[in-house]
């Protein structure tokens, strides 16, 4: 089998079905476990640093809105799903630290491809499939006009 463990990283947006459709498909095709995992960038790390008030809260917040939201997806989905996971830190790094750790053969992300140089992919795409420890499948995801 080509794939045994696939990992979806979503960001929980509302095009996150259309990716997460796909890897569910992928898998049941496949008989592979699905992986679903979202990371909250850690406000810390997207400032460069320090930040100068304490944000307990706010990443408290942040990570029970997630949670939130991935149960909702899963709820959608109509494959069983292996394990998920909301984590905190670097996207790219959480995403690739997660795939070798659960050692997996596949990530999955979408790809909105709208940003200067990282155009074809998307910034995130682009930074996961570099570094990346397996193959990584871009969703195309465009919003509904």
């Amino acid at each position: 089998m080509l794939y045994k463990r696939v990992l979806l990283a979503v960001d929980l947006t509302d095009e996150s079905i259309k990716v997460a459709n796909k890897a569910a498909t992928l898998c049941s095709s496949l008989g592979a476990e699905l992986i679903i995992v979202h990371v909250i960038e850690s406000l810390n790390y997207a400032y460069g640093g320090d930040v100068p008030i304490d944000i307990t809260d706010i990443q408290k917040q942040l990570q029970d809105t997630a949670k939130e939201r991935m149960s909702i997806l899963q709820e959608q989905l109509d494959i069983n799903i292996a394990e998920t996971c909301v984590t905190q830190g670097g996207i790219e790094s959480e995403i690739h630290r997660i795939a070798e750790e659960k050692q997996v053969d596949l990530i999955t992300v979408g790809s909105h491809g709208r940003h200067g140089l990282a155009l074809l992919l998307g910034s995130t795409a682009n930074g996961v499939l570099h570094g990346a420890p397996c193959d990584v499948l871009a969703v195309r995801v465009q919003k509904e006009q």
